[in-house]
Formats: structure tokens, sequence, C-alpha cells
């Protein structure tokens, strides 16, 4: 069994090593890559400072990016023993070049190795993640403006309330989500600085240039202060959690529309028929069931920023293993969070919608707001007009004029999705995100 990087003369209790251990040999399988990363950007920092000569650097280059390779075909493992990531990176180049590859170490810990390695982790998920967001907009803006004529009830109280149209009613979730992209874009800056070089939190004697890290990893800047980096582990997880959040709350408000406005009852829209899914004692069903585990996969995304919270609100400055147990909630997430986002752009690229949905008169009332306008317009007091319709409809008179007339900005007739889309445009362009791939393939001597 392999040592521990800390360990001394005296054995780990193999039942104390399962319990502090707990999955990060699992989780640590999704920090390899960026391991390997930041691994090339301290090496060549150390031998900027003289640490390394050249060809050790050299060398410990061109392991660092083998292992990358058997990462990226899937064939990296964490050894039975070897309790993360770190530990497994070093231990291999150690193997292959000896005492060389014990020099890798010097003037940084596990603390900010973690540290980078979940920065860089997230930034490239919250890349990915801004991606399928941009997808998704991209399809409701699609559909939005496809259907802007075709109206539908819009609802207040869940009662019928005012004319709406699928064209808002689509380009609403579309701006949903451009609000949504600001958290990303500040959960993404926010993340997108460098820790490494703060070592166990309080920085090292060696002179280290950590300007140097920055720039080969592709951050935006670093955390300059030592024991802010590590402060910022936990609250880093929690802010870009809340974002994913905000994201979650969105597709689970869609979907609940969705199911709604699928049902018998409505019959507004008509999901993919690959979509749906049948009962075993009725014939007639077609369930939306996609969109019912969207709504509760991101319903329970929506209480990670407090699951979080809860775990590291309440340590002092430094660090705490407490820490750890994040990873188990973290890490996941991202992959949910995309998983949904996909099955949500699948259905709204391919959903059907009832364009005859007014032909039912149990809607003509939605109309009656127009009727007193009209009379308003026409100069009667909106007061006496308010009264004049509701009367005419208690007496069963009310004659709905279904040709509605909206002109202000964001209405029916003007829905303002080229705005919105510029919206959105300017936010995710904001990231830059060519920046850190150039960065990370550098690093890789692509």
């Amino acid at each position: 069994m392999a040592k521990k990087l800390w360990e001394k003369n005296i054995d780990v209790n193999p039942e104390i090593e399962r319990f502090t251990v707990g999955r990060d040999r699992e989780l640590d399988l999704l920090l390899a890559r960026y391991d390997v990363l930041g691994s090339i950007a301290h090496s060549t920092m150390l031998e900027s400072i003289g640490m390394l000569t050249k060809e050790e650097m050299e060398s410990l280059h061109g392991e660092l990016r083998n292992i990358y390779a058997t990462i990226e075909k899937g064939e990296f493992v964490i050894e039975e023993g070897v309790e993360d990531v770190h530990s497994q990176v070093e231990l291999m180049l150690t193997r292959r070049l000896g005492d060389t590859g014990k020099k890798i170490h010097s003037g940084r810990s596990r603390n900010d190795q973690v540290l980078v390695d979940l920065k860089l982790f997230t930034r490239h998920e919250l890349q990915e993640v801004c991606t399928a967001v941009k997808g998704l907009f991209d399809a409701l803006i699609e559909q939005s403006e496809k259907h802007k004529d075709v109206l539908m009830p819009g609802y207040t109280h869940l009662q019928v309330a005012m004319p709406s149209s699928f064209g808002l009613w689509f380009g609403a979730y579309a701006e949903g989500l451009a609000d949504d992209m600001l958290f990303l874009q500040a959960a993404y800056r926010m993340c997108n600085r460098n820790p490494l070089g703060s070592a166990a939190g309080y920085g090292s004697s060696f002179p280290l240039n950590r300007t140097m890290t920055t720039e080969l990893l592709g951050f935006d800047s670093m955390n300059y202060n030592v024991v802010y980096a590590q402060m910022g582990r936990g609250k880093s997880e929690r802010n870009v959690a809340f974002a994913l959040a905000s994201v979650a709350g969105t597709l689970a408000k869609l979907a609940f529309d969705a199911c709604m406005f699928n049902s018998q009852n409505f019959g507004f829209v008509k999901l993919p028929t690959e979509c749906t899914t049948g009962s075993s004692i009725m014939p007639h069903k077609k369930n939306p069931d996609v969109f019912e585990i969207m709504r509760a996969k991101c319903n329970r995304l929506q209480t990670l920023p407090m699951d979080i919270a809860m775990i590291m609100n309440n340590l002092p400055s430094g660090y705490f293993r407490d820490l750890q147990v994040i990873k188990e909630l973290f890490l996941p997430a991202f992959n949910e969070i995309k998983d949904c986002i996909a099955m949500a752009t699948y259905i709204i690229e391919r959903i059907e919608v009832n364009k005859e949905i007014l032909a039912d008169s149990r809607y003509d009332a939605m109309f009656s707001v127009e009727e007193v306008n009209r009379l308003a317009t026409e100069g009667m007091p909106f007061r006496d007009a308010y009264k004049k319709v509701g009367l005419d409809i208690e007496a069963g008179t009310f004659t709905p004029n279904k040709n509605v007339h909206h002109t202000h900005e964001g209405s029916i007739g003007n829905p303002c999705n080229k705005e919105i889309a510029a919206l959105m445009e300017n936010i995710y362009a904001s990231m830059d995100f060519e920046k850190t791939v150039n960065a990370e393939q550098n690093l890789l001597g692509r």
C-alpha cells in the first residue's frame, strides 16, 4: 500500500482512512486533468525562480502531459491506498522521474492544489453550462419569433386574466435565462482567480511568482491575499451554486408550465411523443415524465447553496477537513444541471403549439380589458368603462373583439426579442472563454 504524502512512522487505522477519505478517490477523478494543468504551470514557475533546472522542468512537463493523455483516454486511476489525485500524480512522477518528481511540491500545499483544481474544474464546467444555457435561450427565442402572433390566455391566480401569446411565453423564459446568465457571469469571474501559491493559506518563504502562474493558467487575476485564498474555499462553491440554482429555478418553472399546458384540461401544447411515457393500465396516457423529473431535479438543485452554506458558514479562517464534504455535493451538480438543460432544449425545439385555443368560448372574458381600454380611448372614464363591461359579462351580452393590438415595448405586438438576444449575447461574450481554452492548450503544448 502506498504511503501518504504526510505519513511518517505510524500506520493509519484503515477505518479512520475509510471515513476521512470518503468519496475523494472517486470524485477526484473529475479533477485529475486540472491537477495536471496546475502542476505544469507550477513547475514552469519553479524553473523560473531556480527551484528546477530546465531539464528537470522539461522532463516533468513530458510526464505530466503523458498523464494528461491517460486521463483523456479514461485510463487514469487513483490506486488503492493513495489518498487523492494530488498524491497519485506525484506518485506517478516520482516512479518515473525519481527525485525530480519529488521536487514538484516545493512551494505549494495540497490545500492550494485542490483550490486551483476546483477553480479550473469549475471554470470549465461553467463554460459548458453557459454554452448550454445559450443553446436553450436560442431555441426559446426562435420559438418566440415563430409564434409571436399566436394568442393564448394569460393567467393570474390560475384564473384566465388577459390575452398573452406564445411569443411572450417563450420569450419570457428566454429573458429569464439572460438574467440567470448574469449570475453565471459573476460566478465565473469569482472562480477565475488564481489561488496557487497560497500554499496552506499563509504563503511560502520561496520567492514564488504568482503572477506567472496566473497568466499561464489563463486566470483573470489572482486571489491576492493568501489567507483569503483559503477562506474562498466553500464560499466560491456556494456562490457558483447560487448561479446554478438560478438556472434551475427557471427550468423548474418552465417544466411546471409545460406539464400543465400539455394536460388535456389546457391542451395548449403537445410534447414530442418520444418525450412522454404511458400508463400500465390506461392506454390513452402520454405522461410528461421528462419535465416532471426535470422539475424535481431542478428543485433539488435549488437547495444546493444552502447545503454548502450549512457545511462552511460557521468555520473560522484557515483550512478544515469539513470542506472536503462539499465536493460530494458540488462536483456532481454540473452534470445534473447540464442534463436538465439538454432535455429542455430538445423538447422546446420540437414542441407543438395549439393555434386554435381561442376558439373555445371559455376564454372570451379575457378580452374584457381590451374592451375597457377601447371605451376609455373613445372618451368614457375608465371606471365607467370598467363597470359597463363587467355588467355586460354578468348579463351574458359581452362580445369579445379578439383582434388584439399591443404596441409598447415587451408587449404581444412588440416582444423585444432582438433586444433580449443582444442582452444575452453581451453577457455571454464578456466571459471570454477563448482566453482560458488557449491558456490550457498552451500548457499542453498543443
